[in-house]
């Protein structure tokens, strides 16, 4: 399974962004964390931008989730025409998410059920970047309550 890393997507937006939106009020309305549309579209996004077929896909999951994945049931996942046709959609169980998304080598699903959460979701160094910022900014915090305990203790001193 050897692929070439995928491009970050510009259209993707920034952590910026997402907080600036996620610290606008947002009146309560019904519905407003239903992303299931949002989410069949990323994945079958994530499936076309993926060298594999669909069979290849279902076969790396089913390795991955040690379960019986079919390219039938990836299939129905992301087709809209069962709610049209009036039967019940399907949706991806989530337990398969992670796998789909290594065999796509994509976590744009995950990022978008983590953004209506109001959480967010990194690749590995981007959260060992986001982890060492943490560190930095505790780092400049306790400097400044060393600073603050300096100051004291030459007006103690006096």
């Amino acid at each position: 399974m050897s692929k070439s890393r995928r491009k970050i997507d510009s259209r993707q937006s920034s952590i910026f962004d997402l907080l600036q939106r996620l610290s606008e009020p947002e009146p309560t309305t019904e519905g407003q964390l239903k992303v299931v549309d949002r989410l069949r579209g990323t994945i079958r996004s994530a499936i076309k931008n993926c060298p594999l077929s669909r069979h290849q896909i279902a076969g790396e999951m089913s390795h991955l989730a040690g379960q019986t994945i079919t390219k039938e049931m990836i299939d129905s996942w992301t087709r809209e025409s069962d709610e049209i046709n009036g039967r019940p959609g399907r949706h991806i169980p989530a337990e398969y998410l992670p796998a789909l998304c290594v065999v796509t080598e994509s976590i744009e699903p995950l990022r978008v059920l983590g953004e209506k959460a109001g959480a967010f979701v990194f690749r590995g160094p981007e959260a060992m970047r986001a982890e060492i910022q943490r560190y930095d900014e505790k780092i400049k915090e306790l400097q400044a309550e060393k600073k603050k305990r300096m100051i004291f203790l030459k007006e103690m001193e006096r």
